[in-house]
């Protein structure tokens, strides 16, 4: 049993917003399909971390869940900046158990236990927003890291953190997740969002006894990455 995890695979397969027009991207999801069934078993588990698809409503995201879905292992979805489909986890799960989306898992004020570890996390929030009521977004985000990185703890296991935005890069952080990632003594925290040209401001490595690491779906070359091989 294995723990893998990608971020943005921003499906699009009812062909309203194609993503091979840009650099890298071309016959992404084959390469998807390809890379993930070559690594991926039944027992595995694969946390996707947002911006899943381009959909702007549950009923219009149904080809691309269904396409997630059909892919082996259970997969743990969290939030991204363009999910516009997200709802109230009553409607998204009532969603699922409607369509026989069995394999997939809203990630969102809880964690789940796998083996010896426990999957936590939430979307985040950019360092330098500038957006209107930016200050009450971020705090609402870390008390949402906070709970499910107690809901992880709870559940016996040691917390990885998976947000989409990106805590930390080569020339800034934000705050008050990392400050809340070091008070709960978390060790590895992956994140997403970053693509193209921008990924040179990755952030890969140790910082503040924390290991970081970028998981964006065309910086892996739409390839899950192994997190954990869990015995």
């Amino acid at each position: 049993m294995s723990l893998f995890a990608i971020g943005d695979t921003h499906l699009s397969l009812n062909g309203k917003k194609p993503m091979d027009v840009f650099k890298g991207w071309d016959n992404y999801v084959e390469r998807l399909t390809k890379n993930w069934n070559a690594l991926v078993n039944p027992e595995d588990t694969v946390v996707v971390m947002g911006d899943i698809s381009w959909a702007m409503s549950l009923e219009e995201a149904k080809q691309d869940f269904a396409f997630l879905n059909s892919l082996p292992g259970e997969k743990i979805i969290l939030k991204g900046n363009h999910d516009y489909w997200w709802n109230t986890r009553r409607k998204m799960d009532a969603y699922f158990a409607e369509n026989d989306f069995s394999s997939l898992h809203i990630l969102h004020n809880d964690a789940y236990k796998i083996g010896n570890y426990s999957v936590c996390g939430t979307r985040g929030w950019f360092y330098d927003s500038e957006e209107k009521d930016a200050d009450k977004v971020l705090l609402r985000e870390v008390q949402r890291l906070k709970t499910s990185i107690e809901a992880g703890k709870a559940l016996g296991g040691e917390p990885i953190v998976f947000l989409h935005y990106p805590p930390v890069s080569s020339q800034q952080s934000c705050a008050p997740i990392l400050n809340l990632l070091e008070e709960e003594g978390i060790s590895r925290c992956y994140y997403a969002h970053m693509h193209g040209d921008a990924t040179k401001y990755s952030y890969n490595g140790v910082f503040h006894g924390i290991k970081f690491e970028l998981l964006s779906g065309d910086y892996l070359k739409f390839c899950p990455k192994l997190v954990e091989l869990i015995k």
